[in-house]
């Protein structure tokens, strides 16, 4: 087994390597280039290899050193990460992961109230359907659409239940008394919700018609063409909330049909990262939007 290295060595020979010179290293370790090559000369030596090729001008990485530089570099990474990881002290920022539909059409339009309670918060926001991976560190926490397969160190939070109705214009409204007047209607299909039509007329005591209408991959755009008037959505009341406190969409079949309830989104982050400041935050806002258990900001 090889002896130990000096970190120092290491860090002084990733320096150079990542920048491809010893000057430049050195301004960035806040050492003098002599120190720097020094150092990196004694990495040689105790390795017998030489890790750079070594110019009147430049110097480039040996095979060796190419070789070296891959595990250096990943190694000096992990460091970086995990230090940012358990960091608790101190405002900072942000980096939230969220499902496309909730971050339009929730997420967004309430981000400003989050903002104003934190102003030492920053937020970095991305929406996509590739969730987070929490090993890479690229984000803080992650508000997912859909079940959640429990993994070890990982919090999950439920983010409470949610209404899926049917939802149209006014003025198609009038058209639709009775939950079997929507096999008449043109109807608005979301190809990725958990809870669709067939659900909602089985529901009600109805064999589901043909899918056929306009498909959309997301709900914020379902959402969009209803209160456009392209046909009837079925869709989260919290995620229409907007075109229905407006009056762009209404509830035709509000007290005359079954509607369907589950818990379409959950909070989730590393369980290392409970303590800090952002996720906290986060939590507690989440909380009072929500009218969620406040247990929930001790997890």
């Amino acid at each position: 087994m090889a002896p130990p290295l000096p970190l120092s060595l290491l860090r002084a020979f990733e320096a150079a390597a990542r920048t491809g010179s010893f000057r430049a290293a050195a301004e960035e370790l806040s050492l003098t280039p002599s120190a720097v090559s020094h150092a990196v000369r004694k990495l040689e030596d105790q390795l017998g290899v030489a890790l750079f090729v070594r110019s009147t001008r430049a110097v480039r990485l040996s095979p060796d050193g190419a070789a070296l530089i891959g595990h250096v570099g990943r190694g000096f990474e992990e460091i970086r990460r995990g230090i940012d990881l358990i960091s608790t002290s101190g405002p900072g920022l942000l980096r939230l992961h969220c499902a496309p539909s909730f971050a339009a059409t929730w997420l967004t339009p309430r981000l400003s109230r989050f903002l104003n309670a934190n102003p030492e918060i920053d937020v970095r926001l991305a929406a996509n359907t590739d969730y987070a991976r929490f090993e890479t560190n690229e984000f803080d926490a992650d508000i997912i659409y859909g079940e959640v397969q429990p993994r070890d160190g990982i919090v999950v939070i439920p983010l409470g239940e949610e209404t899926v109705v049917p939802l149209c214009t006014p003025a198609l409204a009038p058209y639709i008394r009775k939950p079997a007047a929507l096999l008449h209607q043109r109807l608005l299909q979301s190809d990725n919700k958990l809870i669709r039509w067939p659900h909602w007329f089985e529901a009600n005591g109805l064999a589901p018609p043909p899918a056929q209408g306009a498909r959309f991959d997301r709900s914020f755009l379902a959402i969009a063409a209803a209160a456009d008037g392209l046909g009837v959505a079925l869709e989260s009341t919290r995620l229409a909330e907007r075109e229905i406190r407006s009056g762009l969409l209404v509830r035709p079949l509000a007290g005359r049909a079954r509607d369907i309830t589950y818990v379409g989104h959950h909070l989730v982050f590393p369980r290392l990262a409970a303590r800090r400041p952002t996720i906290r935050a986060l939590l507690r806002w989440l909380v009072a939007e929500l009218g969620l258990d406040p247990a929930f900001i001790g997890t």
